[in-house]
C-alpha cells in the first residue's frame, strides 16, 4: 500500500527567522510578442550563434560566450558589471536544451548566477506560430529565485524587464524593414503565482 505525504507551502523567499537558507520563491510570468517576421527567421535568430549574440548576452563586459544549439546542448556566458561605488559583479548564465523544434517551440533550463551565487534558475518554453505575414511569439517562464537579492521585492521585476529588453533586440535582429526598431504590433505580459 503507497502512502502520500502532504507538502508544506513554500516559504517567504527571504525565510524564516533561525532558518539556515532562506527559502525558494516560485514565478511566472508570460511574455507575448507579434514579429515582422516569418517564423522560420525568428527560429533562425535564437539558431544562428551570431545573430543570438546580437540580441541576447550578457550586460556589462563580455568575458566569454559559448553556444551549441541541440538538444542536450546549451549556452554558457559571463561577463563583468560595473557597479557604481561598489566592486563589480561577476555575472554567469548557463543553459540547457531540452526540447527544440524547428521552426515552432524551444524548451530550455538556465541557471543565472552573481559572484558564483546561484541566484535563480528557470524552465523558459518559447512558442512561434504564424500569424499573418509575421510570427506570434510566446514566451513562458517558470523561475526559481535560491538566493534573494539584498531586495527580493526586486528580483522577478528585474527579470521581466531584462526578458523585455532581450525581446526587443530579437525584434530589431529579424526586423525586416531598415529603421524599424521594434516589435510590431503589442507586447504583452502575465503573472501568475
Amino acid at each position: 500500500m503507497a502512502t502520500t505525504e502532504a507538502t508544506a507551502p513554500d516559504p517567504p523567499a527571504d525565510g524564516h527567522v533561525g532558518d539556515p537558507v532562506p527559502g525558494v520563491r516560485h514565478d511566472t510570468f508570460t511574455v507575448g510578442l507579434h514579429l515582422a517576421a516569418p517564423a522560420s527567421a525568428v527560429f533562425e535568430a535564437f539558431a544562428d550563434t551570431s545573430v543570438r549574440r546580437r540580441w541576447s548576452k550578457l550586460p556589462g563586459r563580455h568575458v566569454s560566450y559559448e553556444h551549441d544549439f541541440t538538444v542536450g546542448g546549451g549556452e554558457t556566458a559571463s561577463s563583468v558589471f560595473p557597479v557604481p561605488g561598489a566592486a563589480p559583479e561577476r555575472l554567469g548564465y548557463e543553459s540547457r536544451y531540452l526540447d527544440i523544434t524547428p521552426g515552432s517551440r524551444i524548451v530550455y533550463t538556465y541557471t543565472a548566477r552573481v559572484d558564483d551565487v546561484p541566484r535563480w534558475t528557470s524552465l523558459v518554453t518559447v512558442e512561434l506560430r504564424p500569424e499573418g505575414t509575421g510570427t506570434r511569439l510566446r514566451w513562458v517562464e517558470q523561475a526559481a529565485f535560491l538566493t534573494p537579492s539584498a531586495e527580493p521585492d526586486h528580483d522577478l521585476p528585474h527579470l521581466r524587464g531584462a526578458t523585455r529588453l532581450r525581446l526587443n533586440g530579437l525584434a530589431a535582429a529579424v526586423t525586416p524593414a531598415p529603421g524599424r526598431a521594434g516589435p510590431v504590433g503589442d507586447l504583452f505580459m502575465q503573472e501568475h503565482a
